[in-house]
């Protein structure tokens, strides 16, 4: 049994996150700057008692995951699926939730077979049930509407401080017997009009610290204690040009890199070149089921 204490942090941060993300689902707009929408986004979260679990993602057309805003980034958007995922914590206990904008008008259909299979996923949802129940719920679904689900990619548990828990809940019937246990997930369909699989491309600007090791130089140790200060959380370089400068914050990396203490997570692409539509929430699996973040309600 979760201890009420625990649970209302993660209604907070379920709260907070659903209002962020539809109040950046209203900014997406033609002619509006990346960046800005997802500093506006970022900066709602502070407003409203949260912070943010990861930083906030706008991933657009064949990238499925991953993409976050660098601190000059050019993008400007006309007519792109876009697929927006918000992560907020409340110490450490964390609500996930995403949904897609197509700002072109021709992908309405993509964007359904997403959200009706998390709707199909909801369903069947219950402490005990096979996982892959779920994958299969997710799988018919989008299959039923012509397109793919995009099997290496998968929802995940949510803990204390951690985005990706165990365990995985995927987006296809993988025949697995494990069944679902009590505690908190995020269920998150990808349907695709390609191949239905997605590989690495690209710089990364989302990374994750994993460990630590003392650095000799001083503004490299200042920069470790702000990294530290998001408790193992994804975070991106953006936030650390806030405060260092572009050098700095260049050879930290460098060192980190070099230590085999950072994580990188480069923007996930879809291996056809399809376009990918995405929808999420999260959940407390317990004798009763309760959605965390409810953004489709």
């Amino acid at each position: 049994m979760i201890e009420k204490e625990i649970m209302d942090k993660y209604r907070k941060a379920g709260m907070i996150a659903k209002k962020s993300l539809l109040y950046g689902k209203e900014l997406i707009r033609k002619g509006a700057s990346m960046l800005d929408v997802t500093n506006k986004i970022e900066a709602k979260i502070f407003e409203l008692g949260g912070k943010p679990a990861f930083p906030v993602q706008i991933s657009c057309n064949e990238i499925a995951a991953h993409y976050c805003a660098i601190t000059d980034d050019p993008l400007i958007f006309n007519d792109q699926l876009c697929c927006l995922d918000v992560g907020v914590h409340v110490d450490g206990y964390i609500g996930d939730n995403a949904c897609s904008v197509d700002l072109s008008g021709k992908n309405s259909d993509l964007i359904r077979a997403s959200e009706e299979a998390l709707r199909a996923a909801t369903e069947v949802l219950a402490l005990g049930v096979k996982i892959s129940s779920i994958g299969k719920a997710i799988e018919n679904a989008i299959t039923g509407m012509g397109f793919k689900p995009v099997k290496n990619l998968s929802g995940h548990g949510l803990s204390r401080y951690g985005v990706h828990a165990p365990p995985a809940i995927p987006n296809f019937d993988t025949k697995s017997n494990e069944v679902l246990e009590e505690g908190f997930i995020a269920i998150e369909p990808f349907a695709t009009d390609g191949s239905g699989m997605i590989h690495e491309k690209g710089k990364a600007s989302v990374c994750e610290m994993i460990g630590k090791k003392s650095v000799r130089t001083g503004f490299v140790r200042d920069i470790q204690k702000e990294i530290d200060s998001f408790n193992g959380l994804p975070f991106c370089t953006r936030w650390l040009l806030r405060k260092y400068s572009y050098a700095q914050v260049n050879f930290a990396m460098m060192q980190f890199r070099q230590l085999g203490i950072l994580r990188e997570y480069p923007p996930l692409v879809e291996r056809g070149n399809g376009l990918v539509s995405q929808a999420e929430n999260s959940f407390y699996i317990g004798k009763e089921i309760i959605q965390i973040t409810n953004p489709y309600l």
